[in-house]
């Protein structure tokens, strides 16, 4: 039934010796079935790593500059082409890929060759006319500024266009020159009015006598890019102006958002708000005239005087008629005498009279006039008139089960958001302001995407690589749990727990039954005494006794090794199967 166990060897050489000896016993087709099972499952797995092993590299392209390999290196990644780099500017692909990868590259104007710059200068050839020297030398300028402009992060690339006139020595008939500057962009870019600007002044610098309105910019789309970047050109808005009045925007529609959230929650009120920003530049200037003021306080800008005597007797004088007829009317002030003078010596003014007559006296005087000129100059960007738009989700209110339920907002409770709003953007009614403040129920928010989604949106779009690999996993395991595995569980059987000692008296008391045969027998030969029975016994009593000791023995493996005697009931099974 068993093979002796060596007790001076190891267990694991004693397991080993044991599952050999079963492996050799196991039919001549499970053999065969089992190394074909093998051999298919070394085929497969070979297959799977041949299959996925990187193919051949071959070189792309070589001697790349930088900028060039890493262009061409993000175009490879967008396209899923592996790819690797090496010294000198090489990069290699897969070789069944590189003829179509050169193609796209190409497509995309990689690698670029570069404009060529002063190098032309370099190989001048003998007895060049100066036409041809003129034309080199202004094919090197817009290769060095080609070359300039393409280092700016936006571009990728650029060609440029000069237009030098001839210069004549006739002053009146000096033209000068112009430019032209064809921007190609990276997806996604935009130039914006200072970097137009930049490129203006790189390219009016580097050629002479060119002014910036002699420059025009244009992108690969055709938009005039140096309109808004000239100086000169004051129509229109540049995107500093819209950058302000979008950043003025955000502002208040934050100040609105974080006066909100705190009494709705997060995401329960949103704020739009529209600003109208007067970006003119106004200079004024005024003069201010206040009326006149007592004399006293003001200040004396000119005085004239004059006096005169009069001779002889005196000229007639007044308004012809009746009113000079009149006698003169009382004075209205007492007149002052000088010291010493009599009654009737002295003129209105004071002066004494001479014997020639009476004196005359006029006084002029002119007084400073109130003048205030005021130059205003306005700043710029200032706020003409803003508009909010508030929207504000219901709130949450319990019910009679405890149960939230969304409800609208009173009529007082949407004044307060009103007020709050326009407090927050400090409302101007003299500006126009508006405030508009809405309480709606908000539609529920997208929900992510979620792993089931995932997994089915990945599997529709890898249908094929995963039944490929399906079928050849579903292989696999067949042959490992199918064949393998039954295969080895008859090969390897493991006996935990079984004792080298128990196993032996197990093997010895099966071996004793033989012995047990002949004592039985001469113990009953012994007690019966008849002396004709024969020495012999019959063939059914051989068997009887036979059976009596197997079945003893069996017992004894029993009690001594149960699991050995499950195996090997197991083993009888499958053998008659």
């Amino acid at each position: 039934m068993a093979e002796l166990v060596d007790h001076a060897a190891p267990a694991w050489k004693n397991r080993a010796n044991e599952a050999l000896g079963r492996f050799k016993a196991l039919p001549n087709n499970k053999k065969l079935l089992f190394f074909a099972a093998i051999a298919a499952v070394l085929s497969i797995v070979v297959g799977l790593l041949v299959f996925n092993r990187e193919p051949a590299q071959r070189i792309l392209f070589s001697g790349l500059s930088d900028r060039d390999g890493g262009q061409i290196a993000a175009s490879l990644q967008q396209m899923n082409v592996p790819y690797q780099l090496g010294e000198g500017g090489v990069i290699s692909v897969p070789s069944d890929k590189v003829y179509d990868v050169r193609l796209k590259l190409a497509a995309q104007g990689l690698p670029k060759t570069g404009g060529t710059g002063f190098e032309l200068m370099d190989n001048q050839k003998f007895g060049i006319s100066q036409f041809s020297e003129q034309v080199n030398y202004q094919r090197a300028i817009e290769g060095e500024l080609t070359r300039t402009i393409e280092s700016i992060a936006s571009v990728d690339s650029a060609r440029v266009h000069l237009a030098v006139p001839k210069q004549s020595v006739f002053v009146r008939e000096q033209q000068l020159p112009t430019a032209s500057v064809m921007l190609t962009l990276h997806p996604g870019r935009l130039m914006d009015t200072a970097q137009t600007a930049g490129i203006m002044h790189l390219v009016a610098s580097s050629v002479p006598n060119l002014p910036l309105k002699n420059i025009s910019i244009v992108d690969q789309e055709g938009n005039l890019l140096s309109g808004s970047a000239d100086p000169n050109n004051a129509s229109g808005l540049d995107q500093r102006q819209l950058s302000f009045v979008r950043q003025i925007e955000q502002d208040y529609a934050r100040r609105i958002e974080a006066i909100l959230e705190p009494i709705f929650g997060k995401s329960n009120a949103h704020a739009q708000v529209t600003a109208q920003v007067d970006f003119s530049e106004v200079e004024q200037t005024s003069e201010t005239y206040r009326p006149n003021s007592s004399p006293n306080p003001s200040a004396t800008r000119s005085q004239q005087i004059s006096e005169s005597l009069g001779g002889g007797a005196p000229v007639p004088s007044g308004v012809p008629g009746a009113l000079s007829n009149q006698p003169p009317s009382a004075a209205s002030a007492p007149l002052t005498l000088p010291p010493g003078a009599a009654p009737g010596t002295v003129t209105l003014s004071g002066q004494p009279l001479t014997a020639a007559g009476a004196t005359r006296r006029d006084i002029t005087t002119n007084y400073e006039v109130d003048k205030t000129i005021q130059h205003t100059k306005l700043p710029k960007g200032s706020v003409k008139r803003l508009s909010a738009a508030v929207v504000v989700n219901f709130k949450l209110v319990p019910d009679k089960d405890g149960e939230l339920k969304p409800t609208a907002l009173t009529a007082k409770e949407v004044e307060q958001i009103n007020n709050l709003v326009r407090e927050a953007i400090g409302y101007n009614t003299e500006r126009g302001d508006s405030v508009n403040v809405v309480n709606a129920a908000f539609a529920d928010a997208v929900l992510p995407a979620s792993v089931q989604d995932k997994v089915l949106d990945y599997v529709g779009n890898n249908s094929s690589e995963l039944l490929k690999y399906g079928l050849l996993a579903l292989a696999l395991l067949y042959l490992m749990f199918g064949v393998v595995r039954p295969i080895m569980r008859d090969v390897l059987r493991p006996a935990p727990g079984v004792q080298p000692e128990a196993e032996g008296d197990a093997r010895v008391a099966a071996t004793r039954g033989g012995s047990l045969l002949a004592v039985a027998g001469d113990e009953d030969e012994s007690e019966d005494g008849v002396a004709g029975r024969s020495s012999v016994l019959t063939e059914r009593e051989k068997q009887r006794l036979e059976y009596e000791a197997n079945l003893q023995a069996a017992r004894e493996l029993v009690r001594a090794d149960p699991r050995m005697a499950a195996q090997i009931i197991k083993e009888w099974i499958s053998d008659d199967e």
